[in-house]
């Protein structure tokens, strides 16, 4: 059984349906990718799974639990993290503040302590900026903050929205290889990523969705070769 498993998912905005009996699973260890184009469910997966959208049907089971029907805090508090699309920092609040609030299910001072002190060793440039209100960050900073903020709930899962969104050549480098060295310190990844061909080279598995459904699933390095998606995903 993986950490992650999702069965059958269907959810709506209002009278669209956003997704259609959606099935994929994340297992610990892996970095697992929904590839797709704007519009074919990748975020609304994500919102499910953390309980900000409740799903119409199906299961999402987290370590053996269900939890399709928990608020977002206890979704949280089980050990699932999510950096969503647009970074949504806290933007009067001060870099350290922002990543206070993500250690808000904790309790050990100490341990909260440490856990910022490993974000300030990831992400340097939040340690220059750690009194600087959020909303005066650039692009790539406020997505290094967004990440932070979710580490600091200590996820075994982290699910992160598009890290690499109206960033430079340059950071887009920088963001996967912290997504890799976060990988390689034992947490679980769901990406979800606008450059598919990328997303997949550090990837183990992926999904592609289209209109609500997954249409491909297999491993990375299996959905890079294949024809028809690098035709219909990847630009050829």
């Amino acid at each position: 059984m993986g950490l992650l498993e999702v069965e059958n998912l269907d959810a709506q905005y209002g009278r669209i349906k956003a997704l259609d009996g959606v099935s994929l699973s994340v297992d610990e260890g892996e970095i697992v990718t929904l590839v797709g184009a704007n519009g074919a469910g990748k975020t609304t997966t994500l919102r499910a799974i953390s309980g900000l959208l409740k799903a119409a049907r199906g299961s999402v089971r987290f370590a053996g639990r269900e939890i399709s029907r928990l608020s977002p805090d206890r979704i949280v508090r089980l050990g699932v993290g999510h950096s969503p699309e647009g970074r949504r920092v806290f933007a009067r609040m001060s870099v350290r503040d922002n990543l206070e609030l993500g250690a808000y299910t904790r309790r050990s001072r100490s341990e909260i302590a440490a856990d910022m002190e490993e974000v300030f060793v990831t992400f340097p440039r939040l340690r220059e900026r750690a009194e600087q209100r959020a909303g005066t960050l650039s692009g790539g900073e406020q997505q290094m903050l967004a990440m932070g903020r979710a580490l600091m709930s200590r996820p075994k899962l982290l699910m992160l929205d598009e890290p690499s969104l109206g960033l430079s050549p340059l950071l887009v480098e920088t963001i996967f290889g912290v997504i890799r060295q976060i990988n390689a310190r034992g947490t679980t990844i769901l990406l979800i990523e606008q450059n598919a061909r990328q997303a997949l080279s550090i990837a183990d598995r992926g999904y592609v969705l289209e209109v609500g459904r997954v249409v491909f699933a297999d491993k990375a390095a299996v959905l890079l070769a294949s024809e028809a998606v690098r035709t219909a995903y990847l630009g050829g």
